[in-house]
C-alpha cells in the first residue's frame, strides 16, 4: 500500500505555464511539486521554440555563406556550397539546451518547488499516481490541480505512414546528416521553418501541403510571398495534395503517393517529416476517473479563468486549447496568478502575437484583411514594400512588405503584418500602441532612429489614407 502524500499544489507537467505557477506559488510558501515525464522546463527549452531558433539561425549563417560573394567577402574556395557539419550544428543546439535546463533547476532550487521526474496520472479526484523511471510509484494528493500537459505532433492515419516512422520536429532537431531529400508534409509555421532550414544546409525538400495555399490563414499576399521565397530557394512545393499512402522508412528512403487529376503520383526521399497539427497530451491519464472533461478534440474544458469542470483544478497552455505559442502559456500563467490573488484577469479577447522565424520573419498581430473583411470590419490599409525600410538597404535584406489595417470610423490600429527581416521585433511597438489605444498616427509622429528597422513604422503609417 502506497501512502498518499499531501501538497497544497501539484502540478502535472512542467511547461511554459506550469512551471510558472510552481515557481510563483513555492515562492509564495505553498507546498509545491511538479510531475514532469521527460523534459524539465516543457517544450520550449528542449525540443521546441529554442532549439529549432539555434538549428534555423545556423542555417541563417549558411545562407550567408552562399551569399559571400554578394558581400564582397568570396575567396578561392567554393563559398556557394560549404560543407554543413549536421552534428556539430546538433551539438551545438545540444550545448545550448543543457544550460537552459540547468537555468530551469536552479529556478526549482530557488523557487522550493519539488520535481517529480515521472508519469503522472489521475487515479482520483485531486489525486496523481506518480510513476518514477525505475519503476517506484507515489501518491500525489494536491488541494489545488494544475494541468500543462502540452502537445504533440499528430500522425494522420494515412496508410503506411506510421510506419514510415517520419521525423517530427523533435527528431528532426536531432539529425546528425543532412537529409538528401526531405519531404515535408504540412504548409503550416513549423513545416515552414523547417522546410527552408534543411534546404539552406543542403537538402533537397519537397513540400506537401494538402490546402490550396502555403499558411492558408494569412493573406493571399503573404502566402505568395512565401512561395515566391521557396521557389527562389529551390523548395518544391506542391499545394491541393491529395496523400494516399506511404511506403519504406524515413532515413532508408521512402515514397509518399499522392494524387491529382492525372492520377496517383509518388514522391522519393531520403527522409519524411511531418508538420500537420497537433493532438494535446491528454490521454491515459486518468482525467475521467477525476471528472475532468475534454471536447471532441481532446482539450481540457476550460472557461475564461482557465478552471475546469472540477473545482480547484486548472488546464494551462496547449492543452486547455490556448493559442500555440509559449508566450500564450505564458500568459495563462498570469491568468491564473491574478485570479489566486484575487484580482481579475480572463483569457478572452487577448492579443495573441505571432512571428514565424523562416528567413525572413512572418509576424502578425491582430486583424489582418481576410479576418476583417469576414467579421465585416472596415480598415484603411496601408503596405509599403521592406526596400522603403532604408536599413533593409544595408543588409540586403530588402525581401518581404509591413502592412497595417486602420480603422475606417477612426484612428485606432486594427491590425499588423511583417513579411521582413526583423519583422518580429517590428511589431512589438505596433502592439503596444494597439494596446494602449493609441492612434496609428502615435507611431506616425515618433521621432525613430535613423537607420533602424523600427523606422519602418514611420513610413508605414504615413501611408494610412486619411478619413
Amino acid at each position: 500500500m502506497v501512502d498518499t502524500e499531501k501538497y497544497d499544489v501539484v502540478v502535472l507537467g512542467s511547461g511554459e505555464a506550469g512551471k510558472y505557477i510552481a515557481w510563483h506559488l513555492a515562492s509564495a510558501g505553498k507546498h509545491t511539486v511538479v510531475i514532469e515525464r521527460r523534459y524539465v522546463g516543457g517544450s520550449c527549452p528542449n525540443i521546441a521554440c529554442l532549439p529549432s531558433k539555434n538549428i534555423i539561425h545556423s542555417a541563417k549563417v549558411a545562407s550567408y555563406l552562399q551569399r559571400s560573394a554578394e558581400f564582397g567577402l568570396a575567396g578561392a574556395q567554393d563559398a556557394s556550397r560549404p560543407h554543413v557539419d549536421m552534428a556539430a550544428v546538433r551539438q551545438r543546439k545540444r550545448d545550448m539546451v543543457v544550460g537552459l535546463v540547468q537555468t530551469h533547476l536552479d529556478n526549482f532550487n530557488k523557487s522550493g518547488a519539488e520535481i517529480a521526474m515521472g508519469s503522472g496520472r489521475f487515479v482520483g479526484p485531486k489525486l496523481l499516481e506518480v510513476t518514477a523511471p525505475g519503476g517506484e510509484v507515489r501518491l500525489l494528493h494536491g488541494e489545488s490541480i494544475f494541468i500543462s500537459t502540452g502537445t504533440r505532433a499528430r500522425i494522420e492515419a494515412i496508410p503506411g505512414l506510421a510506419e514510415a516512422n517520419p521525423l517530427t520536429h523533435v527528431e528532426a532537431l536531432e539529425l546528425d546528416v543532412v537529409p538528401e531529400h526531405l519531404i515535408l508534409l504540412g504548409g503550416g509555421f513549423i513545416a515552414l521553418e523547417f522546410t527552408q532550414a534543411m534546404r539552406r544546409f543542403g537538402s533537397r525538400v519537397t513540400v506537401l501541403e494538402h490546402n490550396t495555399r502555403l499558411a492558408r490563414q494569412e493573406d493571399p499576399d503573404v502566402s505568395d510571398a512565401l512561395n515566391q521565397l521557396f521557389a527562389d530557394e529551390g523548395i518544391e512545393v506542391l499545394t491541393g495534395a491529395r496523400i494516399s499512402r506511404v511506403s519504406g522508412k524515413s532515413g532508408e528512403g521512402v515514397s509518399v503517393y499522392h494524387s491529382d487529376e492525372s492520377g496517383e503520383i509518388a514522391i522519393e526521399g531520403s527522409h519524411l517529416m511531418v508538420a500537420t497539427g497537433r493532438t494535446p497530451n491528454t490521454e491515459e491519464i486518468g482525467l475521467e476517473l477525476a471528472g475532468i472533461a475534454t471536447d471532441e478534440r481532446g482539450y481540457i474544458r476550460v472557461n475564461e479563468r482557465l478552471e475546469t469542470t472540477v473545482p480547484g483544478v486548472y488546464a494551462v497552455g496547449d492543452c486547455a486549447g490556448s493559442p500555440h505559442f509559449t508566450h500564450i502559456a505564458f500568459d495563462d500563467f498570469r491568468v491564473i496568478r491574478e485570479n489566486l490573488s484575487g484580482r481579475h484577469r480572463v483569457t478572452t479577447n487577448r492579443q495573441v502575437p505571432f512571428c514565424v522565424f523562416t528567413d525572413p520573419e512572418l509576424a502578425h498581430v491582430g486583424l489582418n484583411e481576410t479576418l476583417a473583411k469576414q467579421q465585416g470590419i472596415a480598415y484603411r490599409l496601408a503596405k509599403i514594400p521592406m526596400a522603403a525600410v532604408l536599413r533593409t538597404r544595408t543588409l540586403s535584406e530588402t525581401r518581404g512588405f509591413l502592412k497595417a489595417l486602420v480603422s475606417a470610423q477612426d484612428d485606432r490600429i486594427l491590425g499588423f503584418t511583417g513579411f521582413g527581416t526583423g519583422a518580429g521585433e517590428i511589431m512589438a511597438p505596433v502592439q503596444l500602441a494597439m494596446s494602449a489605444g493609441l492612434p496609428y498616427t502615435a507611431l506616425r509622429d515618433m521621432i525613430l532612429t535613423h537607420p533602424t528597422l523600427s523606422e519602418g513604422l514611420v513610413a508605414l503609417f504615413a501611408t494610412v489614407p486619411r478619413l
